[in-house]
């Protein structure tokens, strides 16, 4: 079994970062350069920097705010928002981007999945899948940070974002988004039992044993979080030694 991975996940709004419930980002936590500063000295194995208001402006992403944070990052960086075509993601990577999150320009263009795959590799592109469970008890999803309805299925779109070429998938409760109650363990089996690429679990994380569930009861790969680090006294190194005494394979955990 390979390493899991936990990956705190930094919302970007303006010039700062937020954090809500169920996708509603409205609370102000701080700066996103400080942050990443307080990740790089606890042993986090990735970042991901959502831009969650570029899709709803209509704009590409902040390639220059993107290389002055880069710059001060030291482990992978995922960056997604506003990305919409080739040519963007070729400026993110130069900008420092070790890989690029795709949501709503998938839907609407499934075919950019497959182009950023074949020019500069399959790891370099994450299909960023947003869900929510509807009345006939279907997981939808969502685009436009959860905003728009997609008709299409979570498992459904999970294989065809891997048909297209995708490295790997970053699945997202919009209900538990920011709950800290827990992951969705039932969204993310379907998926990790549809796809047979890693599998992100995100949305819900309050403690380690919620990061446990997910990786041994619902097969994810990796676990992304972010109210349990900026709410809670608890941190990436607590919780890759609490994973560790259950079993699960991790990435280092000595601070050197």
């Amino acid at each position: 079994m390979l390493k899991v991975r936990i990956i705190p996940t930094l919302l970007w709004k303006d010039v700062g970062l937020v954090k809500g419930v169920g996708f509603d980002s409205w609370r102000r936590i701080g700066s996103v350069l400080p942050a990443i500063k307080v990740y790089n000295t606890r042993l986090v194995d990735e970042l991901i920097l959502v831009d969650i208001i570029a899709t709803e402006e209509g704009r590409p992403p902040d390639f220059k705010s993107v290389a002055d944070l880069s710059s001060e990052c030291f482990v992978p960086l995922t960056v997604g928002g506003g990305i919409r075509t080739i040519d963007e993601v070729k400026s993110l990577l130069r900008a420092g981007a070790d890989k690029v999150s795709i949501n709503s320009a998938a839907f609407k263009e499934p075919a950019i999945i497959t182009q950023i795959a074949k020019k500069f590799g399959s790891q370099c592109v994450v299909a960023s899948i947003d869900a929510k469970k509807g009345t006939d008890n279907m997981y939808e999803c969502f685009s436009h940070s959860g905003t728009k309805a997609t008709g299409k299925s979570a498992d459904q779109w999970a294989k065809e974002m891997e048909s297209m070429g995708a490295g790997e998938i970053l699945i997202t409760s919009i209900e538990k988004d920011g709950t800290m109650e827990g992951y969705d363990l039932d969204l993310i089996r379907l998926v990790t039992k549809a796809v047979n690429i890693p599998v992100i679990a995100s949305g819900g994380a309050g403690n380690y044993n919620d990061m446990y569930q997910a990786l041994d009861k619902g097969g994810a790969s990796a676990v992304a979080a972010a109210s349990i680090f900026h709410f809670t006294e608890q941190t990436p190194l607590e919780a890759k030694m609490h994973l560790a005494e259950k079993g699960i394979p991790i990435r280092n955990t000595t601070i050197v």
